[in-house]
This record gives structure tokens, sequence and C-alpha cells, in this order.
């Protein structure tokens, strides 16, 4: 584990922490440049614990020995505090980043073999909400979550970070377009219920009366909700019954209602 001090902040070396607040920059860059940055000691050991591999670990002295338990083979970059703030471009108050060797996403029907409860978000665009969305996961009984192609990144640092490090412990992976998708569900015997406020809609405690045995559900995302083709998909639309002229909840806090309803 070579261990090098770096006191400038255009050193090439440090490249993969460069601009971290460019949030469009780092959806293109991370999945792109098979990377993602982790943000914590914590944060970087569990994605260890998951499997995951640092390439790099960028550290101020303080946190070193404590970064360095984690860093297996990779290089672990010291720095002062100026220096990572010129990097990153914001002050680094957890200690320690990490740039992750991003793993190859799985096949969708692998990651929902034998699950009996699912969380599906579609388009789901703001990382905090997906970040909470997994922590709600991991911590109801989800056995995997599914997200669209243009869902928020589980592994961008945001994510990672209000997800408490569950990103990497509920199973998951991208789903196809729609209409595709929802073959994709369907075939590994997964009923969809879509959360949505329809006429029709079931409300939950009904759809928890008889729940079938294998569930998918499908969350969309704020403001807009679910798409005609994602709502197409589903077998059974469920609403969550709300009270004081309220129409719906946050997508991370209906996620967290409906899978502790759900739970098995």
């Amino acid at each position: 584990m070579p261990i090098e001090r770096i006191d400038d902040a255009g050193d090439p070396r440090l490249a993969d922490y460069r601009d971290l607040t460019d949030v469009a920059l780092r959806r293109v860059l991370e999945p792109a440049g098979g990377l993602y940055i982790a943000e914590s000691a914590k944060v970087i050991r569990r994605a260890v614990a998951a499997g995951h591999r640092p390439r790099s670990i960028l550290v101020q002295e303080k946190w070193l020995d404590d970064a360095a338990s984690v860093a297996g083979d990779a290089p672990v970059y010291v720095v002062t505090d100026a220096v990572a703030e010129r990097l990153t471009g914001y002050a680094v108050h957890r200690g320690a980043l990490a740039a992750m060797h991003r793993p190859a996403l799985p096949p969708v029907a692998e990651v929902v073999a034998g699950a009996r409860t699912v969380l599906i978000l579609e388009d789901v665009v703001d990382h905090t909400n997906v970040g909470a969305a997994f922590r709600a996961a991991a911590g109801l009984g989800a056995d995997a979550v599914l997200v669209t192609p243009r869902c928020a990144d589980p592994l961008y640092r945001r994510s990672v970070r209000v997800s408490m490090g569950t990103v990497f412990q509920v199973p998951w992976t991208r789903l196809p377009e729609w209409p595709e998708a929802g073959g994709v569900l369907h075939d590994a015997g997964l009923h969809v219920a879509a959360l949505a406020l329809a006429d029709d809609a079931v409300p939950l405690d009904v759809f928890v009366a008889t729940r079938p045995d294998r569930v998918a559900l499908l969350m969309g995302a704020e403001g807009d909700g679910l798409s005609r083709r994602a709502l197409a998909a589903a077998d059974t639309v469920v609403t969550i019954p709300m009270a004081g002229g309220v129409d719906s909840l946050n997508v991370a806090a209906a996620a967290a209602v409906a899978l502790w309803a759900l739970r098995v």
C-alpha cells in the first residue's frame, strides 16, 4: 500500500476526485469511466466488505490510519484540508474519499431470483431520494432493488452517503426500457404493484391482505409519478390512504411505508 503525500490540487494522480460538485459531469464520468466515489472510512469499509475494490484513497493526515486499514494495495493520497477543498470543490469533513472500481451490473433475472419483495425506482433523479429508498429497502426487508435507465446512480456519492452504505448490502441492477422491462419482471414471476394515484387504485392495506407471494413494488419520481408505460406493465395499482388533504408522500417515505406493510 503506497502512501503518497501530494501538495498540488492539480496533480494528475488526483484526477478521479476533481470537481465532485459538478453532478452532471460525475453522472457521465463515473459509470463510463468504471468508477464511483465512496465517502468516509465507514462507507469505504462497507464497499470493500461487499467485494468492491478501491483504486485509490484520498485522505487528510489525521485520518490516515483509518483509511489505510481498508486500502489494500491501492495507493493512499495524503493531502491537506486546503488541497482537498480546492480539489473537490467542497470541505471534506468525513475523513476519506475513495475512487472505487465499479462492478459490472448483473442481469435482472439473477438479482430477483427467489426474491419475494422487490423495490423498483422509475426515473427517480434525486440522489438523496435514491439513497433513502435503498436504506428503507435494506431496513425493511426488500430482497432487491431495480432502477430504470434514467434513474439516478445508486453509487453516486450522495446516494451512497444517504443510504448509509446499504447500496452495497441490497442486490440491485438496472432494468431495460419499458415495455421490455415488464416482460422481464413477469417472466421472473413477479406481481408488479404500482404505487400511484388512480380512481381504481387498491388501498395498500387491502392489497396487503391478499399479498401475492412475490411482489415488485413500483415507485415513480417526485412530481411526475409513474410513466404511462410503467403503469401499463403493472398488475395492480396501489395507493397509500392519506389524510389532511395530502395526496401523497415523498417517494422514499412512501417506499418505506409500503415495504413495512408488505414485510414477510
